[in-house]
């Protein structure tokens, strides 16, 4: 069952971080204060400890919902929008390990210690940048707005979630298609 203080549809943690950003004129700011940003990192099943101010949070909060912005209109994000995030995971302590992965040898970094609720969000951006199959998509119901990671192998939806804006655009569709003559 979803949080009803918190909408995660974003597929991404990342982007269900950017969407507690009041980006619509009706939308509130869902992390208004430091308990609010605690109360998301348990919605997430996060740490519950403070990894860092409030401010640092809205700061880098609002450099992702750019960064969504800019691939969902299929632009590359600045490197500042980059920096921001090697910024953080620059505090990560670890080692390179070689692991054996479907019969293939790669490199991983194996962190020294559970990353923090910041960290994590940040790994989550730079998996999504590294990722070329994943697209970041703006959920297309006017009243929504979402962000969203498309997977689909079409690259076609177009919605956060079918139970949501989803079902409101198949009834639409279905209500437009009986209302046009077939011809």
């Amino acid at each position: 069952m979803a949080d009803p203080e918190f909408i995660l549809l974003g597929d991404a943690l990342w982007l269900d971080f950017a969407n507690t950003a009041p980006f619509l004129p009706h939308r509130h700011d869902h992390l208004p204060d430091h308990a609010a940003y605690v109360r998301w990192n348990r919605a997430l099943k996060l740490s519950a400890e403070s990894d860092a101010d409030i401010d640092r949070v809205r700061r880098l909060r609002d450099q992702l919902l750019e960064m969504a912005q800019c691939l969902d209109a299929g632009r590359t994000p600045s490197s500042a929008l980059t920096q921001a995030i090697n910024g953080v995971l620059g505090g990560l302590e670890g080692t390179e390990q070689l692991i054996r992965v479907g019969g293939a040898w790669r490199l991983r970094f194996q962190t020294m210690r559970p990353p923090t609720p910041i960290e994590a969000i940040a790994a989550s951006a730079a998996a999504t940048l590294a990722n070329p199959l994943a697209h970041v998509r703006r959920c297309a119901g006017i009243d929504c707005g979402l962000y969203f990671t498309d997977l689909s192998p079409q690259q076609s939806r177009r919605w956060c979630s079918p139970g949501r804006c989803g079902h409101r655009g198949r009834v639409e569709r279905r209500r437009v298609s009986r209302a046009t003559p077939l011809l």
